[in-house]
């Protein structure tokens, strides 16, 4: 067994799991605080966009809005993330490719994530905010947001343990990920089940902080009413 650690990049491939990790985390957490400014402002064209986003994608297969971007996106029309020619084209173009599917995937659930967080906002505080003559657009900055995001950190962070189980969805597209490596170890190798066993320890490792982290950061931030 250690014969075939040795001769994979294990430690490499679990880096690029990180890597899709941090880079959708934060890509889907920007589209997903656009998405939830949607759904609260007080714009029916925007309220109505929001939700028809967010109740599409959550019932669209996270493989299937990859293939799409892979194959019709970059395939078809063209539409590449990296300069042809150059070194590691294909699989730096792949893992950007990835980082936007999983961004626009999830960011579906983190607006709903946040959105449950301004649903703990008292009504009563956004009606001061007007009051006190704050627009919409202050309101939010100001008042609402702020304490949202408190109030979500929990759903936030189921969301981001989803997201790093999800990474291994990439490996569709070509991104050499570590259920990736794990598939091909398997292929080529004797002892798979010890290798599978490795692989979800390793996932264990990447999650389990995530989880007593944010459930801390829940508990010690929360918002005292």
């Amino acid at each position: 067994m250690i014969d075939i650690l040795s001769r994979y990049d294990v430690l490499g491939a679990f880096w690029m799991t990180v890597q899709l990790t941090l880079f959708s985390a934060i890509g889907s957490l920007i589209i997903g605080t656009i998405l939830v400014i949607m759904r609260v402002s007080p714009v029916a064209v925007l309220r109505n966009l929001g939700a028809f986003y967010v109740n599409v994608v959550r019932n669209t297969p996270l493989t299937l809005i990859l293939v799409f971007l892979s194959v019709a996106v970059f395939g078809v029309l063209g539409y590449a993330l990296a300069t042809r020619g150059e070194s590691g084209f294909i699989a730096t173009n792949a893992f950007r490719w990835a980082v936007i599917g999983l961004s626009v995937y999830h960011a579906a659930f983190v607006c709903e994530a946040l959105r449950s967080g301004v649903n703990t906002v008292p009504l009563g505080q956004a009606e001061a905010a007007r009051a006190i003559g704050l627009t919409f657009a202050q309101s939010l900055r100001e008042v609402i947001l702020p304490q949202a995001f408190r109030g979500a950190i929990a759903p936030l962070g189921s969301v981001l343990i989803a997201l790093t189980k999800n990474t291994t969805v990439a490996a569709i597209i070509g991104v050499s990920e570590a259920a990736a490596l794990m598939r091909a170890i398997m292929e080529n190798e004797t002892g798979s089940v010890v290798v599978f066993f490795i692989f979800a320890l390793g996932f264990v490792i990447l999650t389990l902080p995530i989880g007593v982290g944010f459930t801390s950061m829940s508990r010690r931030l929360a918002v005292k009413r």
